[in-house]
């Protein structure tokens, strides 16, 4: 079986009942036979396979077994031919079109079945007598080729409706509308140019070929010069791949254009046209046959003569002006076409003839010689465009508006590579979608019309590698095919594959010894594996997981998961041993990313792993990867499933780990520092002495949960624990952690020539997550001394790898500082902006112990600006969420809401509050807490004319006043005065 986009045709006699009861049963018999007759001779005709006789209706499919590019023009033809047959034996009937995916049996019958087939055969029924009707599939692949005009919904099923069409006529090729902006070319055009211009100086007949794939702008490029031309006689006709008496289709298109010939004009009058605009007779008579408007007796229509009739007929329109001839898809020409048209290139006599043919690479199969051996035949082969002028694309096809990112143009001109055709489709269906990004997930019906009818030109086995190929992906490997088709001759389909350009050889494999390719366009490989049924698709998956080497787990890791995922829309789930294997390999996966601080990447994997077949060591890894993502909710809630299943098995090493995340919860989720100590004593008391990791982290936790209760000095003696439990592991990643902890302990001590050291003493460590905290401890500490220029690159530094490995909670907190910066430099509104931030992602994480601080950050910033309204509701939303025992985010919204006060000219409460906040700091050792408070009290006291109670009050500030307060350093390393 396989998946087509394929085009559905119903047609139906209207009223046949009454044609039966009318008529004797013989007549009845005759006329329905000729009708069957007429119809399938139509449909075949326009290359399509009768599916079924049902009644009096016939279905149709048009793209199966054989895809092509027009099919869905193909069956709108049919269905009028089929109409004007009918109309002949008297009859009336009635049709419907459909294009959509449909699986195809591998029989003489297709079988086709989906939706597709269901909505073809309602169309018909709702079709008016003597009319097609078409849906939305078959409107969008015929856009811009045939008249429509609208029908109004037609009900598929009770409550679906869809929009329908009724098709008045196929357009010719000079009605179509040119869809996308011409853009580059210009040293195509300027080759066509000179061609032209040496055809005219000359006088001599040239030949140009303008080769390229499918979608790359061909006919568009020939049509520009075209148009550029001026005083000249410009004629097109395009080579038909189905149909009777087609050889000579072009050059008929063009005598009947040059002789004013419509389609409706009866045969003789036709032919009298055709002799009016012929010098001679036997020219008309010779034309007549190529058009059809004769048929060929005895001596007249042989090839020769034909080929010697075109000739006189161009050199007698070239006599009045320059004549330029123009051949599309040239690569479905008859070899007696062809034969014409060299003929006219190698002609000797003076003409002003240049002739165009427009071709796919696959007219060198059946011509190699093409232009071969005249001196006056060129080609221009035409590229994708380059990533320049597919943004000016792009930027043309999404002009900018309310709702237009960078990020879509982006996406879009990814998706084409340098493909316009490409390019314009998927930004039509990109609109059509509302610029929903989510569209380009899927190809275009029109693109992938025409990739697969590219692909199935193919014979069996090249085509059956190809999708081996697509299942590997867009890179993928010999050795690999070999494996998954070991009956194949691999290297001699690679080959054919190469020689049709549908796939390239890449320069490094990432598979030592192993040669790698890669397809030509990533739709190519898309449509490919898109033709695969989904059982096909899981079978293969597997399979090529089994081939691939340990060391690229995440390969294998997706394979496995994508083949259990495709059974599991089958079957409802995957079989139990392809989802055990599956899951294993998603866990080592999910492992190696966690270990490259690829967190988001850790949690998808592990997670997808724990879908297919649950652990307590798998759901271990997803809690612990939220854990540093600052997810501080999912920390809670699987953490605490992590540490019941753990004490359930008995193992005592992972219910430890569990404990310490459930405490890194308790305290800033919660805010209950007591309930953090227990957890992490709980787990210390869990911990084997010889789990160095283990009873580290509980260490640092319970460091944590002391500083937030007054309690440093027990803080920093927990530290300095596990840091001497990290230096006889020798363990330099828990040293950085441990000596990162002090650092911070130390610069609320405002001992910032201690925390100095201490960050010279740390380790650099490696990845990205050791770089993000070692940046912005440094930002941290230089903010401090009042160094705020370097703070604030060593912050936006730490912000950006903090993202790249998806640690939001760390990203944000490095925002938060950066807009205290910005607070002192006067620049509030940008302040205001990194802390709403900041607070988005706090609240998302469930971090509420940060999330007061930046709310009681944008309430200060918000007086700077003057909207005291606003500060006051986030410095009271700030207080309610701080918890009683967090002394750091108490006292400070204490003050902050101080300030507002103060804002609000409530000078009384103003001052108690201030007062109240740094009465609770005095004596203790959070001199940088204090300092912060007192700072507060001095500003207010002198801005209301108290200037001895504020300078009694300032005398008792720390020589090195922390730089967030509006001190900056000097040239010299001292700090200036403050502005108070």
């Amino acid at each position: 079986m396989e998946r087509k986009l394929a085009t559905v045709l119903f047609v139906d006699l209207v009223d046949s009942t009454a044609l039966v009861t009318a008529s004797d049963p013989e007549v009845v018999r005759r006329r329905v036979t000729r009708y069957f007759e007429r119809a399938s001779s139509c449909i075949v005709l326009h290359g399509g396979t009768v599916e079924k006789f049902a009644g009096d209706a016939v279905m149709a499919v048009f793209g199966v077994p054989q895809a092509h590019e027009d099919d869905a023009e193909r069956a709108v033809r049919a269905a009028f031919a089929v109409l004007e047959a009918v109309d002949e034996l008297n009859l009336e009937a009635r049709a419907g079109v459909e294009s959509g995916e449909v699986v195809v049996g591998d029989g003489d019958s297709s079988f086709a079945t989906g939706e597709a087939v269901v909505l073809a055969a309602r169309l018909q029924q709702s079709a008016p007598p003597g009319t097609v009707t078409l849906g939305p599939g078959v409107r969008r692949l015929t856009a811009g080729a045939v008249d429509v005009e609208d029908a109004g919904p037609v009900e598929i099923r009770p409550g679906e409706p869809v929009w329908s069409w009724r098709a008045n006529r196929v357009l010719d090729a000079r009605e179509r509308r040119r869809q996308a902006p011409f853009v580059g070319r210009e040293p195509e055009l300027e080759l066509l140019q000179n061609t032209y211009d040496r055809m005219l100086r000359d006088r001599r007949p040239h030949l140009t070929t303008v080769f390229g794939d499918p979608g790359v702008g061909k006919s568009r490029l020939v049509a520009e010069f075209a148009d550029s031309i001026e005083r000249a006689t410009v004629l097109s006709g395009r080579a038909m791949p189905y149909g009777e008496g087609i050889t000579y289709w072009p050059i008929a298109s063009m005598v009947k254009a040059s002789a004013g010939i419509t389609d409706s004009d009866p045969a003789a009058e036709a032919f009298e046209k055709l002799r009016v605009s012929c010098e001679s007779d036997a020219v008309a008579d010779l034309l007549g046959v190529a058009l059809g408007l004769l048929g060929a007796t005895e001596g007249i229509g042989e090839d020769a003569e034909i080929a010697w009739a075109t000739l006189r007929w161009a050199e007698e329109l070239a006599d009045a002006q320059p004549l330029v001839l123009i051949f599309e898809d040239v690569q479905w020409a008859d070899e007696r076409l062809l034969e014409v048209v060299e003929n006219l290139a190698r002609a000797r006599r003076p003409i002003q003839l240049l002739l165009i043919c427009v071709a796919r690479f696959e007219l060198y199969d059946t011509r190699p010689s093409w232009g071969g051996g005249n001196p006056r035949s060129a080609a221009i082969e035409l590229a994708p465009l380059d990533a320049e002028e597919s943004d000016e694309l792009a930027a043309l096809l999404l002009p900018a508006g309310e709702g237009e990112t960078e990020e879509q143009r982006a996406l879009l001109v990814e998706k084409a590579e340098g493909n316009p055709l490409f390019l314009e489709e998927t930004a039509r269906m990109l609109l059509e979608s509302d610029l929903d990004c989510s569209a380009l997930d899927r190809i275009p019906d029109s693109v992938q019309a025409l990739i697969a009818a590219r692909i199935d030109l193919l014979d069996a086995e090249h085509k059956r590698l190809l999708q081996h190929a697509a299942v590997i992906g867009r890179v993928f490997w010999r050795g690999a095919l070999e494996h998954l088709a070991p009956d194949a001759d691999v290297a001699a389909l690679l080959e054919g594959l190469l020689e049709r350009d549908l796939i390239a050889s890449v320069e490094r494999s990432t598979i030592p010894g192993d040669r790698a390719f890669q397809f030509t366009h990533v739709l190519i490989r898309d449509v490919a594996y898109g033709a695969l049924t989904k059982a096909e698709r899981a079978e293969t998956h597997r399979a090529f997981a089994a081939w691939v080497p340990p060391e690229l787990v995440e390969v294998s890791a997706y394979h496995l998961d994508r083949a259990c995922a495709l059974l599991a829309e089958l079957d409802g789930t995957p079989p139990d041993d392809l989802a055990a294997e599956a899951a294993t390999a998603l866990e080592a996966a999910g492992r190696r990313a966690y270990g490259a601080d690829s967190f988001e990447k850790a949690r998808r994997l592990a997670r997808r792993a724990l879908e297919l077949s649950p652990t307590p060591r798998r759901l271990y890894l997803a809690a612990d990867a939220a854990c540093q993502l600052g997810d501080l909710g999912t920390v809670a809630s699987e953490m605490e499933q992590v540490r019941v299943q753990a004490a359930e098995q008995g193992d005592a090493a992972l219910e430890g780990r569990a404990l310490t995340g459930l405490s890194t919860a308790a305290l800033g989720r919660d805010g209950d520092p007591a309930e953090a100590v227990r957890l992490a004593q709980a787990a210390l008391a869990t911990f084997a002495e010889d789990d160095v990791e283990g009873r580290a982290t509980g260490l640092r936790r319970l460091a944590s949960a002391a500083w937030w209760t007054n309690d440093l000095r027990g803080a920093e003696s927990y530290t300095r624990e596990a840091l001497s439990l990290a230096d006889r592991a020798q363990r330099s990643d828990l040293r950085i952690d441990a000596l990162g902890q002090l650092q911070w302990l130390l610069e609320l001590q405002l001992d910032l020539d201690a925390a100095e050291e201490i960050f010279n003493e740390r380790p650099m460590g490696e990845g990205v997550l050791a770089r993000a905290r070692a940046a912005h401890a440094l930002g941290a500490l230089r903010r401090m001394q009042g160094r705020l220029g370097e703070a604030g690159q060593f912050l936006v530094e730490a912000r950006s790898l903090y993202l790249d490995v998806g640690a939001s909670g760390d990203a944000a907190m490095c925002g938060l500082i950066l807009g205290w910066i910005a607070l002192v430099d006067g620049l509030a509104e940008q302040a205001e902006s990194e802390f709403r931030d900041a607070s988005r992602v706090f609240a998302a994480n469930e971090d509420h112990g940060r999330l007061a601080e930046a709310h009681r950050a944008l309430a200060e910033a918000l007086v700077a600006l003057g909207r005291i309204e606003d500060a006051d509701r986030f410095a009271t939303a700030a207080r309610s969420e701080v918890s009683d025992h967090d002394l750091t985010s108490r006292t400070s919204t204490i003050s902050t809401l101080g300030v507002v006060r103060a804002a609000q000219a409530c000078d009384e409460e103003a001052e108690t509050l201030l007062r109240e906040s740094l009465g609770m700091l005095e004596g203790t050792d959070y001199r940088l807490l204090e300092a912060e408070a007192r700072v507060a009290l001095v500003r207010f006291l002198r801005a209301r004319g108290r200037a001895d109670e504020a300078a009694k009050l300032e005398s008792r500030l720390p020589e090195r006043v922390p730089g967030w307060l509006g001190r900056r350093a000097r040239a010299d390393g001292r700090l200036t005065s403050l502005t108070l």
